[in-house]
Order: C-alpha cells, then sequence, then structure tokens
C-alpha cells in the first residue's frame, strides 16, 4: 500500500508578486527622478531667479547702510576733532600749569634796571612751558632772543591783531624761527638763565615784538577768559 506524500508549497514568490514589486520600484525611482527634475526645473524658473535677485539686493542694501553709518560717525568724528582743533587754536592758556606768583608787572627795585615788564611764575627748573595762543615764532635763543642777556634763553611768539608773547629764563629751547605753534604746544623748559633770582617763567604780552611794548598779562588772560 502505497503512502501519500503531502503537497510541500512552493516557498518562490509567484510570479505576480515579482511583477508587482518591480512596478512599485520603478514607480517609486520615477516619483523621486520627477521630483528632482521638477526642482530643477523651479530653481531655473523666472520666479526663482525673482527670488535670489531680491535676497541679493536686500544683503547688498543692509551692507550698504551699514556701511553708511559708518562712514557717517566716522564723519562726526572728523567734524568734532577739527571743530575742537579750531577752538583750540582760538583760545589762550596760562604758560605753566603749576605755579607760584611771584614777581608781578610793574614792580621795580634793585633787581630791575626799569619797572618789571612781565609776570613771574615760580616753577622748577624743567618745567613744560607751553605757548599762551596760537601763533609764528619770531625769537628764539640766548641773549633774551635779541632782547638782551637780562632775559637768558628766550621766546617771542607772534599772535593775531598786533599781540605777542614771551617766554624769558628758559633752560631749553624747543622751537625755532619761523615755525607755527598751537595753543598750549610745548616750547621750551623752564630754567633760570639770564638775570634771575631763581627758577622761574618770565612772561611777556607785547603790542611789538621788542622789549619795551609790554602790558600786563594777567588782566590781559583775564579778558581772555583765562584764570590766574
Amino acid at each position: 500500500m502505497s503512502k501519500r506524500v503531502p503537497f510541500l508549497h512552493s516557498r518562490r514568490p509567484s510570479l505576480s508578486r515579482v511583477r508587482g514589486a518591480v512596478v512599485a520600484a520603478g514607480l517609486g525611482s520615477t516619483m523621486m527622478v520627477g521630483a528632482g527634475a521638477a526642482f530643477a526645473a523651479a530653481v531655473g524658473s523666472p520666479d526663482a531667479a525673482r527670488l535670489i535677485d531680491s535676497t541679493a539686493a536686500r544683503s547688498v542694501a543692509q551692507q550698504a547702510a551699514v556701511q553708511g553709518k559708518a562712514a557717517k560717525a566716522a564723519e562726526t568724528e572728523r567734524v568734532a576733532a577739527r571743530n575742537a582743533a579750531v577752538q583750540k587754536a582760538a583760545s589762550w592758556e596760562k604758560p605753566v600749569k603749576r605755579y607760584e606768583l611771584s614777581a608781578s608787572f610793574g614792580n621795580d627795585g634793585s633787581r630791575w634796571a626799569h619797572k618789571h615788564s612781565g609776570q613771574d611764575f615760580a616753577v622748577p627748573v624743567g618745567t613744560k612751558v607751553g605757548a599762551a595762543h596760537s601763533g609764528v615764532v619770531v625769537k628764539a635763543g640766548s641773549n633774551g632772543g635779541g632782547d638782551g642777556p637780562a632775559y637768558g634763553n628766550a621766546i617771542v611768539i607772534k599772535h593775531g591783531n598786533g599781540t605777542y608773547s614771551q617766554y624769558a629764563h628758559l633752560s631749553e629751547i624747543d622751537v625755532h624761527v619761523g615755525q607755527s605753534v598751537t595753543t598750549g604746544e610745548r616750547i621750551g623748559l623752564s630754567g633760570n638763565t639770564g638775570n634771575s633770582s631763581g627758577p622761574h617763567l618770565h612772561f611777556e604780552i607785547r603790542h611789538t615784538a621788542d622789549y619795551g611794548s609790554a602790558v600786563d598779562p594777567v588782566p590781559f588772560l583775564h579778558k581772555k577768559g583765562v584764570g590766574v
């Protein structure tokens, strides 16, 4: 008697299933390729070009605005610095910062052949001496710059409106004749040269470059808004 052999189903997928998978895979590939083509087409489209141009234009405008603000700020600083320089040039200052007043204008006595022609500022030797106002150096040197040995090393500066300033008994001269100087600029160092009883700066305001035309410098500076 023969045995019945059970029917074994094949594990291989059916032809219809294989065909379905292939179709699905192909469809997916087609969709992906189609999407890529659509994106590429969109990038090259007029709308995309306008979007890119608009973005670039905004970026350029923003950069221009930032640069414009920076340029405006720099110009404002330049104008402020120029105005400050002009204002400083138009101002007057004391020739030394820290001092004690000693002999005053008009004093007389055995120390002077004539009445004292300036205001003395008692300061240590080597103190910075600054131009009281902007101008041009017309005298500078020993022998009072030409005004006589009593002044020692001296400088005379010509200012506007027929006004001159003189600085005497210096230990050092840092300017030369013909040089332009600004208010407060260092022109030399105080000393004890010439006919001097001790370290100090002798300061004059004159109507000419020469000795004999001096006026009291203290009230003159007061009128210029400078307290002494």
